[in-house]
């Protein structure tokens, strides 16, 4: 049953923003320790409540259980908005963080990946998939040398019953890091994390995914026949054949035949303190990352995909003016309704701006 208190919170400065929600930094008024505060629209999403019911169901389920999954520490909501309160990272993202280093050699790659894997068999082994495993939902809690690396972003993740094991069906996550079963919607599960996570591996030794293509089309084909190679060479040639024989058992088509967290984590490549080359000196990777960030644009690239599948998700009244337009809704009513939406959103995000200890909140703790 929801409680009626005063709010324990005060937001600050803007980290983020997209469609539904928008991100800010906030401050606990008593303790003083400072969080991440998503805040979310709740006009905004209606019809779609469900969605953030279900990510906060699976933090709930796994705050605090593991150092490198982001924590929920609080949740509430008022009028306008719903607010899920985590761990603020200031870290900044993976890539950045691998950029900004003097040197970035295989056996570093192999650590970061070791450790997030760690995290997505702490998820598997509790029923959750993340479904959205991406470098940008990899973040450092601090700037410190030795910080947890974290996953984030739990928005799409799924609570799914030991004996499920292809339960979903909803085309989800960001196109160059699904599965070939989403799209090909033969109902899936933890295995998606698994070739995600072939994905970033792949990203992590090169700069560049391995179903980079010049649009979408052609990528969701390479990615439904597995048509990958690690080239080229130039890109390749210091990696060891260990790191290889990973990836491609990461990126399987048949989802039964792909590793699972367990045997990732157990692989040679993770297992091992440090991947063996032929080479006398393993080389630096930083220069291709680097080079082919920038070149190929990737993640503006992936980006842009996230938006174009917002804009077909559309929810509330945006979503309700869009099918009135379908079905010859004259334009009066759609504008009303599109007004509607947007002085929602003024309300919601003046509301957001201002939560201090004067504002009224719903707990549920």
């Amino acid at each position: 049953m929801a409680t009626t208190v005063p709010c324990q919170y005060k937001t600050g400065r803007t980290l983020g923003q997209g469609t539904y929600a928008v991100v800010k930094e906030c401050v606990h008024i008593k303790t003083g320790k400072y969080y991440a505060c998503k805040v979310i629209n709740k006009r905004l999403m209606a019809g779609r409540e469900h969605m953030i019911r279900n990510e906060i169901s699976v933090l709930k389920a796994i705050s605090q259980g593991h150092k490198n999954i982001v924590t929920l520490w609080d949740y509430f909501e008022t009028q306008n908005n719903l607010y899920l309160v985590t761990d603020l990272c200031q870290g900044g993202e993976l890539f950045d963080r691998i950029c900004a280093k003097s040197y970035f050699l295989e056996e570093d790659a192999a650590k970061l990946v070791r450790t997030v894997m760690g995290a997505v068999d702490y998820l598997h082994s509790h029923g959750i998939v993340h479904r959205d495993i991406k470098p940008e939902n990899l973040l450092y809690r601090s700037k410190d040398e030795e910080s947890d690396l974290l996953l984030a972003d739990f928005g799409l993740s799924k609570v799914m019953d030991d004996q499920q094991f292809s339960a979903l069906t909803t085309t989800c996550g960001t196109p160059g890091y699904m599965a070939p079963e989403i799209f090909k919607k033969l109902g899936h599960g933890k295995p998606v994390d698994i070739w995600a996570m072939g994905v970033v591996t792949y990203f992590l030794l090169c700069g560049y995914t391995p179903f980079d293509r010049d649009n979408q089309v052609d990528e969701i084909q390479a990615i439904c026949n597995a048509d990958f190679a690690f080239e080229p060479e130039e890109y390749w040639v210091g990696v060891s054949d260990t790191a290889r024989d990973f990836i491609r058992r990461c990126l399987v088509i048949d989802q039964t035949q792909r590793l699972t967290a367990a045997q990732a984590l157990a692989h040679p490549w993770l297992a091992q303190g440090a991947p063996s080359t032929n080479q006398p000196q393993r080389p630096d990777l930083l220069p291709s990352l680097r080079k082919n960030f920038n070149a190929k644009g990737t993640w503006r690239r992936a980006i842009m995909g996230v938006r174009a599948a917002s804009a077909l998700k559309l929810g509330g009244e945006h979503r309700r003016a869009t099918l009135m337009a379908g079905a010859g809704v004259g334009e009066e009513e759609q504008a009303r309704v599109r007004e509607e939406a947007e002085r929602a959103k003024r309300d919601a995000e003046e509301e957001a701006a201002h939560v201090d200890e004067s504002a009224s909140v719903y707990t549920y703790n």
